[in-house]
């Protein structure tokens, strides 16, 4: 049990990617604190990891996007659980339309979660870490963020920035014995993958025959990858970004 003791805080982990971490995590002995928009939800997907995994949860409901919210949640799980050693930021959305067809609300509401929200989660745990010199973070971005992806431009660039965020802040806190690392999955067998489809089915199709491995990743393909960093086995890895693609992606 690699993290036992350990306090993990998952933002997004209603479902999807953010809910096969939460899993993960607590399959390994940590404490984990599921995060999600929804109240109903994070407090359902958290009840469904304690009783698989006997773990110590807490669903606590936040949009990232407010400040508030976010640091009251923080302070919850801290209140809970105990001081957080282990940050996935996984929250974010999308919308899969051209560019050109987008509005200002959408890119301000994508934006606010993808990139703003990853910051404000992100500096609410960082006076704790740092004072206690030891921590994980781990942002999820995306494989977009680093070649672009179409119907996703804006998503793209907020993908782009929180890899950017990862890499100066990861130099910025190593003193602190804090880690920063970002993991990026390609096309995943998610809600954001089936609206990729709904918008274009060539397109969905295209995507995944380009994966060498010749399919979609499954939400624990990306948990397990996430799950390792959180461990000392990742303890000299900082600044990296990963991407769990299939081989979509090699760099």
């Amino acid at each position: 049990m690699e993290l036992q003791g350990k306090v993990a805080m998952v933002t997004g982990a209603g479902r999807g990617i953010g809910a096969s971490i939460a899993d993960a995590l607590a399959a390994r002995g940590a404490a984990v604190a599921v995060c999600d928009v929804d109240a109903v939800t994070a407090e359902k997907s958290a009840a469904e990891v304690a009783g698989r995994h006997g773990a110590r949860t807490i669903g606590v409901a936040a949009d990232i996007s407010d400040g508030t919210a976010v640091r009251a949640a923080v302070g919850a799980v801290a209140k809970e659980l105990g001081p957080i050693d282990i940050l996935v930021n996984n929250a974010a959305v999308d919308v899969i339309k051209s560019f050109v067809d987008s509005t200002e609300e959408e890119w301000d509401r994508i934006i606010s979660v993808n990139l703003r929200g990853t910051i404000t989660v992100t500096r609410a745990v960082l006076d704790d870490m740092i004072s206690r010199g030891s921590g994980k973070i781990i942002h999820i971005a995306s494989d977009a963020g680093r070649v672009g992806s179409s119907g996703e431009v804006v998503y793209s660039a907020t993908k782009g920035g929180v890899i950017a965020f990862g890499k100066a802040l990861a130099r910025e806190v190593a003193r602190h014995g804090i880690t920063v690392n970002t993991v990026c999955p390609g096309p995943t067998e998610t809600a954001l993958l089936a609206q990729v489809a709904e918008y274009s089915q060539k397109m969905h199709d295209a995507a995944i025959r380009a994966i060498p491995l010749r399919r979609a990743a499954v939400p624990a393909d990306i948990a397990e990858v996430v799950a390792f960093l959180a461990t000392d086995g990742a303890a000299y890895m900082t600044g990296q970004t990963l991407s769990v693609s299939g081989g979509l992606t090699m760099q």
